[in-house]
């Protein structure tokens, strides 16, 4: 562990010779704040559509994002790249406690917020026991192999959902193959900033493209500015308080165990890209993301996780500096205290958003590619191969299970599959060395 709680990030060109920005690390004020705007684009797709869903104030929920973020720096020493965001996780099971019809605002959140508020405490109490005993016991549960796998098939379960929001018609379709190629040509044909940037300055060419193509020459839906004119500059966004129902608590707290998987499969990820050993620093990640999801839950948002797509343009833009994400999260609170940016959201063409997806989505399942590659693990063993191709299809297919009052989607599905296939086949595998060293001695 270090000796002083937060780094001292030194400054480093943006055209250095590794290209690696390390998140001890920083870029001159104003790249970082365009990279924070960056990230703060590649969350809202995820963090508005899931409030959405659940029927939360997607203002709030933008809202409550910077502030766990900010809350997750101060906890992990401003040493673990992450932004917190609205976790998929919590979609299936709010919208069960609560009987949500899917319009509007939701009428019964407070059932599922005292859920929430305990799944950040069990979250929290997670984090505290892997500060006490380290991560041992998760690392035998999960080693690279799994947490590869895992962060792959969060990837794929993705996937669809980046699909399905562009299949409506022939010309959103068009306009997300559109997006794709923007995004693709800004990462392979331009440098320095631009690059780094790709995402976001792909996505404002093909919102360009998309306006000239609809509001210029009439085809497809045009983009409807009028919500944004009448909306307010400032206003304050919705509050629910929490209501305590055992039932609801019993559904919702469970979650905690995939948070802590989908947040290690991430953490993983950002160390194999890094090259930095975070393993120090896992329990301070826990804790600040059960406390975040707690407070989000007291103020009437959902539970947060780390950020996948967040990972995705890491990946790309190969810089990892923590105070991006402190950019990202002033970025989100001005935001979320302005409903004319709530309006504004709402005015990005659904295909430009599917399109962002699709690539942002694919970065994440590759990242899970990564974890195997840097860590060498062998696929010539039968059982990584059951093991992932189990995992792959569960996570992919959203495989979900039902135990009792509480489903496990497939994000849930994949990581559970993954954890007790290994360790039922790697025990296995190692009672065959043994037996094989007795007859071979």
């Amino acid at each position: 562990m270090a000796s002083s709680w937060f780094p001292r990030w030194q400054k480093k060109s943006a055209m250095s010779d590794d290209g690696l920005i390390a998140p001890d690390e920083t870029l001159p004020l104003g790249q970082t704040c365009v990279l924070g705007l960056q990230h703060a684009v590649a969350m809202f797709g995820a963090t508005v559509l899931m409030p959405l869903l659940m029927g939360l104030d997607p203002n709030l929920a933008i809202l409550v994002s910077g502030i766990g973020t900010l809350l997750f720096f101060v906890i992990t020493g401003g040493r673990v790249p992450s932004y917190l965001g609205s976790s998929a996780a919590f979609v299936g099971v709010v919208i069960a406690v609560t009987g949500f019809s899917g319009q509007g605002l939701n009428p019964h959140l407070g059932l599922a917020l005292g859920g929430v508020i305990a799944c950040g405490a069990l979250y929290t109490l997670i984090g505290l026991l892997v500060m006490k005993v380290g991560t041992g016991w998760i690392e035998r549960l999960m080693p690279p192999v799994v947490t590869g796998a895992v962060v792959m098939a969060i990837g794929l379960n993705l996937a669809p959902i980046a699909v399905h929001s562009v299949s409506s018609s022939m010309f959103e379709s068009w306009m997300a193959v559109m997006t794709v190629l923007c995004i693709g040509l800004v990462a392979v044909f331009t440098r320095g900033m631009v690059q780094r940037l790709l995402i976001l300055v792909g996505l404002m060419v093909a919102w360009a493209i998309y306006a000239l193509l609809t509001n210029v020459l009439g085809f497809g839906k045009p983009v409807d500015f009028s919500g944004v004119a009448q909306a307010a500059w400032f206003g304050l966004p919705h509050t629910t308080a929490p209501v305590f129902d055992l039932q609801a608590i019993v559904m919702i707290a469970p979650v905690a165990i995939i948070l802590v998987a989908e947040n290690l499969g991430h953490l993983k990820a950002v160390a194999g890209m890094t090259g930095r050993n975070l393993d120090p620093w896992m329990g301070r990640a826990f804790v600040g993301d059960g406390l975040a999801t707690l407070l989000s839950g007291s103020l009437g948002g959902s539970g947060v996780t780390t950020y996948a797509e967040n990972i995705g343009v890491m990946a790309v833009t190969r810089v990892y500096s923590t105070l991006a994400f402190v950019a990202a999260a002033l970025i989100a609170l001005v935001l979320g205290f302005s409903p004319k940016f709530g309006a504004l959201i709402h005015t990005i063409p659904g295909p430009v958003i599917g399109g962002a997806s699709i690539v942002v989505f694919g970065l994440i399942a590759v990242a899970g590619a990564r974890i195997w590659l840097q860590n060498q693990v062998d696929f010539s063993q039968n059982s990584n191969l059951i093991m992932v191709a189990t995992t792959l299809v569960l996570g992919a297919g959203d495989f979900a299970l039902k135990i009792g009052s509480f489903t496990l989607g497939g994000i849930g599905t994949a990581t559970f599959g993954a954890i007790i296939l290994n360790v039922i086949l790697q025990r296995r595998g190692a009672v065959r060395q043994q037996q094989t060293a007795r007859q071979h001695p």
